[in-house]
């Protein structure tokens, strides 16, 4: 498998497609493995072709992870009109929501009384799609073949 930008990484965009708003993200692989976050971002529905074609002009992805979710179907033939060249992998979605708002409250711990409540018992204050993207790329990347094209799958 050959990286995005050459052979030392692989950049793959990650979508949680939604009825309203979409969850979006830019993920790289490089050939030591290690997984970073370029982007992540809430997106309207609406705004989802050009949001795509703005992320695949700015970081050249081998390949769209699309969540299997209501909407995902939708979703995936709008973006292979406006990126007919943009390979699309359907994965599974289970569970990422409850994952989703873990990683949101470790990465945005509660402060002041909020602290004193166990963060499964609160809900997040904004959307964590964005966080369902990066997962859904993530599970894809954890099984693709190194950017180098050793290893086989991981």
């Amino acid at each position: 498998m050959t990286g995005a930008k050459g052979a030392d990484r692989i950049v793959v965009l990650g979508l949680d497609p939604g009825r309203d708003k979409c969850g979006f993200a830019a993920l790289e692989k490089t050939e030591d493995g290690t997984i970073r976050v370029l982007m992540q971002k809430v997106i309207e529905t609406k705004n989802l072709e050009q949001e795509a074609a703005a992320a695949a002009a700015a970081f050249s992805p081998e390949r769209l992870i699309e969540g299997n979710g209501t909407t995902s179907k939708e979703a995936r033939e709008r973006i292979q009109r406006a990126l007919p060249e943009l390979p699309i992998e359907v994965i599974d979605e289970y569970r990422t929501t409850e994952q989703a708002k873990r990683d949101y409250w470790k990465a945005h711990p509660p402060s002041g009384l909020r602290k004193l409540i166990p963060t499964t018992m609160q809900v997040p204050p904004v959307p964590v799609d964005d966080f369902v993207a990066v997962i859904l790329a993530t599970r894809y990347l954890c099984t693709a073949a190194s950017p180098s094209g050793r290893g086989g799958p991981r």
